[in-house]
């Protein structure tokens, strides 16, 4: 059953306009989707406390995704699927702040990367620390996606992290645009969210994050700048993702039907996140640096998502995949 609006998304937008600001809402009311959807990225001042701030957390996916905690999934592809070539040439659909493509930057493996995306600032602020860095190899385009013209069978790799989930349309987008621009036997990169459309999760999934927020002491449940105590998880409603970035897993539930339809599987790495992703949303700041105590409840939140992991699929996977 769809969700439309829910308890969270009060909670979200009062929670925001302490973290964001006023202005930062008031620009949701633009008529414009893109609009809004650029605002939501545009911000460079912007911190959160979401999982991915938090240490443990990342040597976990390390560890289901390369099997070294201390080797993230770049470092992974580039070791085993790379070796001895050069000369290659990458594009980056969605980069943001580009942290990523300027990590593979810095591999001579690659002859040329482009990134692309409609946040303005966050790639002048990206070029910015590749010229700090003297990468000469990786460039910066400021475009809408759906009205580049992006070279066919061109690039050898191409790379999503985390902005995959943000097109629409997916099977066709895989088929043409992605399938298009790459040579024979090129690779698409994956570090993506492949669940639910607009976070609609089911109700079992549901239950089992309120199972999780239980584990976690209350005085870890406070929200990141507040004093709102996170007590239940309710989930997302459409209405608000719409209006906060119409782009926000607007087709989601595609991306591996239409990967797998579209392409070889080379190497495919689920990590999770089904659990730990809206548990820890908000109150992630209170598990960065760990004692005992907190260590002790994230190795519980862990089991509590593999026991989940067992009989459902994956929310985030990593991939590799090659043009046939």
């Amino acid at each position: 059953m769809k969700r439309y609006l829910t308890v969270d998304d009060i909670t979200d937008i009062l929670h925001k306009s302490k973290q964001r600001g006023v202005g930062f809402l008031l620009s949701k009311l633009n008529i414009f989707g893109l609009k809004r959807t650029e605002k939501t990225f545009d911000q460079l001042d912007y911190k959160s406390a979401d999982w991915w701030i938090v240490p443990k957390v990342i040597e976990r996916w390390n560890e289901l995704t390369t099997g070294n905690a201390d080797m993230d999934y770049k470092e992974f592809f580039v070791t085993n699927y790379l070796q001895n070539k050069t000369g290659l040439k990458l594009i980056s659909l969605g980069s943001g702040a580009s942290h990523h493509e300027i990590e593979l930057a810095k591999y001579d493996n690659f002859e040329e990367i482009i990134c692309i995306d409609i946040a303005k600032n966050r790639l002048l602020e990206a070029e910015a620390k590749a010229h700090d860095l003297n990468l000469k190899n990786i460039k910066f385009i400021c475009a809408d996606i759906n009205n580049y013209e992006i070279p066919k069978e061109y690039f050898d790799v191409v790379f999503f992290h985390a902005s995959l989930h943000h097109f629409d349309q997916i099977e066709n987008f895989v088929k043409t645009t992605i399938k298009d621009s790459l040579k024979s036997n090129g690779l698409l990169v994956i570090n993506e969210f492949v669940g639910a459309t607009r976070l609609q999760f089911p109700k079992h999934q549901i239950a089992k994050i309120n199972e999780a927020l239980r584990i976690i002491p209350k005085k870890y449940r406070t929200r990141y700048k507040s004093n709102l105590l996170k007590r239940r998880y309710y989930g997302s409603g459409i209405f608000r993702m719409i209006i906060a970035d119409p782009s926000e897993c607007i087709d989601s539930a595609s991306i591996l039907p239409a990967i797998h339809s579209n392409f070889e599987t080379v190497l495919e790495r689920p990590y999770g996140g089904n659990i730990l992703m809206s548990a820890l949303k908000d109150i992630s700041h209170h598990f960065v640096e760990l004692d005992s105590e907190k260590s002790k409840v994230l190795d519980e939140l862990f089991l509590l998502e593999d026991e989940y992991l067992a009989n459902h699929a994956s929310d985030f996977v990593f991939g590799i995949y090659r043009k046939p």
